[in-house]
């Protein structure tokens, strides 16, 4: 239904923003909020099988239990509950760990309200919500790098290094620097390793060596 309440469900151990937050849902046409939790533990505590929440809005950085842990345990027990990333953390690795974990989109906390309302909107809509942070190409790497048959591909000590210096947050001139080569060197590091695992981007190498355990996140 097209007026149908949708109900969303936060956990972010700050409990300020957390409430400034949901007084903001709560004046976005359609949605209320259903609780709050301080924490990932909180929050399953609070779910109710016959009242549970359309979207669950996780920050990542939380005690007891993270938004990683959160997520990865609503995937598994709850899937028809939508969920969305609500951090500070703008890395790569967070963000594909998000991903990983069963988020199906990534917003920032100083994102425009606007932009907090369009992915409630496109995630009940179309399943995901992609944004300028989160894009088509990065979701379509996730899902060929979570198919079972992407196959490893013979990597050298020094593609492995690189491969795990790639998934900091380090430039390629300070990869360059700490394993004591040319940034050109660095580059051909990178072609190479493209060309050899038929990948395009930074993300697409990074999700590489989180699925082959290359990187531990």
């Amino acid at each position: 239904m097209k007026d149908e309440i949708k109900y969303i469900a936060i956990a972010d151990d700050h409990a300020m923003f957390r409430k400034g937050l949901a007084s903001l849902i709560n004046f976005f046409p359609r949605y209320k909020v259903l609780f709050e939790a301080a924490n990932g533990k909180d929050f399953i505590s609070q779910l109710r099988p016959k009242a549970l929440p359309d979207i669950a809005l996780l920050d990542i950085s939380m005690p007891e239990m993270d938004g990683y842990a959160t997520a990865n345990y609503l995937h598994a027990n709850y899937p028809e509950i939508n969920i969305l990333a609500l951090s500070t953390m703008d890395a790569e690795t967070a963000i594909i760990k998000m991903i990983k974990n069963g988020a199906k989109g990534y917003v920032l906390k100083d994102a425009e309200p606007e932009e907090l309302k369009q992915a409630f909107d496109e995630v009940l809509n179309k399943g995901y919500f992609y944004n300028d942070l989160v894009t088509r190409k990065v979701m379509q790497s996730v899902n060929a790098l979570l198919d079972n048959n992407f196959v490893f591909a013979k990597l050298t000590e020094r593609e492995t290094e690189f491969l795990k210096l790639l998934c900091s947050e380090k430039t390629y001139n300070e990869i360059a620097a700490e394993m004591f080569v040319s940034p050109r060197t660095v580059d051909g590091y990178r072609n190479s390793l493209c060309e050899k695992l038929n990948l395009k981007t930074r993300t697409g190498l990074a999700l590489y060596a989180v699925k082959n355990g290359i990187v531990k996140l």
